[in-house]
């Protein structure tokens, strides 16, 4: 296994809806009624995809595995409901396919995350988390994330609970 990072392009779109869809649903699909859950996986277009990798204000990471992408993460403007005037970004998306979980590929992609974050002059990163997500939340505590709040996470007419976590840059 020989793991690369780069820079996503538009000939990436489709293995990353792939992803969002497979590891969103082997995580999360249990939870919903399947009317819900195809509410908020139609939201996802190529459309919407290609329109993200074309704003500058988007970053995108890919992880690939001999030339397999198994995983990304994705850095968009602000959008969470928090009280601050610092200059922000937002962990928007980071999925990895589950047979790549616990080899450190999460942990580089978020070093990633983390400096070009800082790299857009960013001062706080937040992100928000499934409350019972606890494989992810330590992956968040590990790299000095705080909770800050509390947050709806949408899946259709289902709320989430879900957990705002920051990072001071």
């Amino acid at each position: 296994m020989t793991i690369r990072y780069r820079a996503a392009t538009p000939a990436d779109l489709v293995a990353i809806d792939e992803i969002f869809r497979t590891s969103f649903c082997d995580t999360f699909a249990h939870l919903y009624h399947r009317d819900d859950l195809a509410a908020f996986l139609a939201q996802f277009t190529p459309a919407l995809w290609a329109s993200e990798l074309g704003d500058r204000q988007f970053a995108f990471r890919i992880a690939e595995d001999a030339g397999r992408i198994i995983g990304f993460a994705k850095l968009g403007p602000p959008n969470l409901p928090v009280a601050t005037d610092a200059p922000r970004i937002e962990l928007r998306q980071m999925y990895l396919l589950k047979e790549w979980h616990g080899q450190g590929i999460a942990g580089e992609l978020m070093d990633w995350v983390i400096a070009e974050a800082k790299r857009r002059a960013a001062r706080e990163l937040y992100l928000t988390v499934y409350i019972d997500n606890h494989r992810a939340r330590r992956l968040y505590e590990r790299f000095g994330f705080v909770v800050v709040g509390r947050y709806d996470f949408m899946v259709g007419n289902h709320a989430d609970e879900d957990t705002i976590m920051r990072l001071d840059l």
